[in-house]
């Protein structure tokens, strides 16, 4: 069972969604999921077992992990007993509430309480006991509120929100060099400030926004071609395109989206 919900119109600016999923595997039963890059960060509380991971991420060291930006893909083997509540932050969304880096959490899932601290452990534990997934989401809103109103206002986190405005606009088709100007910053200083706020250098995360947007495009347009789809997403051709998917999800596109309906958690 999977739910979903939408933040308040406080937390909106910095939250994309909560959701759950609950499911119980049988004995012995192993179910392996394939995690692409989506370009959202991702607060994941394991309230049962532990799935485990192969690939970058080879173990989820604690029940609360927070997984930074990827570029690769890695699996989750999932068995046992599956209870998750997870939230998503914009690509700029998390920045505000932690005092990071956020290019430290590159391909890494952290311990929640190695950056929240006392009390990401103490929401962790409100969240087990709760017995909704409504409660969950009024719990997670409550935590993080607390911890926005006591950060200090970044100037620069204004210059991040315009520039990944113009990058979904675009759907990640656009210059550097004019995401640089816009924010009024040469292009190293602009890299750098991009680098600390969304954890991919800007490079790196316009072929992830190009991927996601391949994943929302076929999912409405299934009939189109591999060569058709390469254009419209801003590849140089359908090679480029082949090379792009296999190092982001480890499948060519056709494979890929033979396996199963293609599906954008970015453009959602």
């Amino acid at each position: 069972m999977i739910q979903t919900a939408r933040p308040s119109v406080f937390l909106a600016p910095f939250v994309k969604s909560y959701w759950m999923i609950e499911s119980r595997m049988a004995t012995g039963q192993v179910h392996v999921q394939r995690i692409v890059p989506t370009g959202l960060i991702e607060l994941s509380f394991y309230l049962a077992d532990r799935p485990r991971p192969s690939g970058p991420i080879q173990s989820l060291p604690d029940h609360s992990v927070l997984t930074g930006q990827m570029n690769r893909f890695f699996d989750l083997h999932i068995s046992g007993s599956l209870t998750l509540f997870s939230i998503y932050f914009y690509p700029h969304g998390l920045a505000p509430f932690v005092d990071l880096s956020l290019a430290e959490l590159h391909n890494q899932a952290v311990p929640v309480k190695y950056l929240l601290g006392g009390e990401g452990k103490e929401l962790e534990d409100k969240l087990a006991s709760a017995g909704s997934f409504q409660k969950r989401v009024d719990l997670a809103e409550n935590f993080l509120r607390q911890r926005l109103t006591r950060q200090k206002e970044n100037p620069d986190e204004s210059r991040i929100t315009h520039s990944i405005r113009l990058i979904n606009e675009s759907k990640g088709q656009i210059n550097i060099d004019r995401l640089a100007s816009q924010a009024c910053l040469s292009r190293k200083q602009f890299e750098r400030i991009f680098l600390k706020h969304v954890g991919l250098s800007p490079k790196q995360f316009l072929k992830t926004v190009r991927f996601q947007n391949a994943l929302r495009l076929k999912a409405t347009r299934q009939n189109c071609s591999l060569t058709e789809l390469a254009y419209d997403c801003g590849y140089y051709d359908q090679a480029h395109m082949i090379l792009e998917f296999t190092r982001l999800s480890g499948k060519t596109p056709g494979s890929y989206f033979l396996d199963g309906q293609p599906h954008s958690d970015y453009f959602q």
